[in-house]
């Protein structure tokens, strides 16, 4: 199957045999990250320009090693150094780096939909780092890699997603890829952090309590409370929001047992979750940071035009 997309901004453009040829990818692409020498000539001579407006420390790292793993050269901009703190606009600074003739433009920005503007606009492939609260396709994809490790397909799954998801692009990406696997999602949080009408992204129940949706689930994915992108009146304080929204030893046992605990990270420990939930056995966190390697190195190697036949 060739994999048909110029850039990667959103998982709801994508078939449900796309993503799972990406997934598939990825799944190739572990063997690779496994070896002593984790390097293969597969993107050698191609340029990869990794722009970010917004802080990053997972999603930046991960498709900078990626991009080198695949032996791309890669090249890294924040917004602190670059042209845009002079008043320069996206337009303008993606022009000019367009000018540099780089193969793709993975970015990150803080304003949703600027990926589409940019994609049409520019030879580039673009790659969505996330934009705004729209979504982040490579979170999602990764997330779902990680459960269909654990239980080995995602149709029927019962997935909880729990938080700020108002304000997360995370839960956005992963409710429209989820709903194409066959996935349950059930959400819940705060009032003032459920938008209206997410019933209408996917396959989606809105639970007003939290112990609703993490009952009998599969997976149990926490958010964290996005203050950057929301005012003070949306939040309640911080003891209120564990009390009524953290995931702890007790509310875990509402879930099937041996359920998954996922989070995109930052975690802010004792909020959203306890220690115990983020270390326990139950915890899947730090395998999807490793999954977020794989699964970046299949969307670069698909938008520069790979191809990997999907089962």
């Amino acid at each position: 199957m060739v994999f048909k997309h110029k850039d990667i901004i959103a998982l709801k453009d994508l078939t449900k045999e796309e993503i799972l040829l990406l997934l598939d990818t990825a799944e190739n692409m572990r063997e690779i990250n496994s070896r002593d020498i984790k390097k293969v000539p597969t993107l050698r001579g191609k340029t990869i320009i990794n722009l970010f407006y917004e802080a990053s420390t997972r999603t930046r790292t991960s498709f900078e090693i990626a991009g080198k793993r695949l032996s791309a050269d890669t090249v890294n901009i924040s917004t602190s150094t670059s042209s845009s703190t002079k008043g320069e606009t996206l337009l303008d600074t993606a022009k000019n780096l367009e000018a540099m003739a780089p193969d793709i433009i993975v970015m990150r920005h803080n304003v949703s939909g600027a990926h589409y503007f940019l994609g049409s606009r520019l030879k580039s492939s673009i790659i969505n780092a996330g934009d705004g609260a729209h979504e982040h396709p490579s979170q999602g994809l990764l997330d779902m890699l990680t459960m269909r490790d654990r239980f080995g397909t995602l149709e029927g799954l019962k997935v909880a997603i729990v938080g700020d998801i108002s304000h997360s692009r995370v839960a956005r990406s992963n409710i429209s890829g989820l709903t194409k696997m066959g996935s349950q999602i059930f959400v819940s949080g705060p009032p003032t952090m459920i938008p209206a009408g997410v019933e209408r992204l996917g396959n989606v129940t809105v639970c007003n309590d939290m112990r609703d949706a993490i009952a009998d689930a599969d997976v149990v994915m926490m958010l964290r409370i996005q203050l950057e992108r929301q005012g003070k009146t949306m939040l309640p304080t911080m003891r209120e929001y564990a009390r009524y929204y953290g995931l702890n030893p007790e509310n875990l046992k509402l879930a099937k047992p041996g359920a998954m605990v996922m989070h995109p990270g930052p975690i802010n420990r004792g909020v959203e979750l306890s220690s115990y939930a983020a270390d326990g056995d139950q915890s899947w966190i730090l395998k999807q940071v490793e999954n977020g390697v794989a699964v970046r190195m299949a969307m670069l190697y698909h938008v520069s035009g790979g191809e990997l036949t999907s089962e």
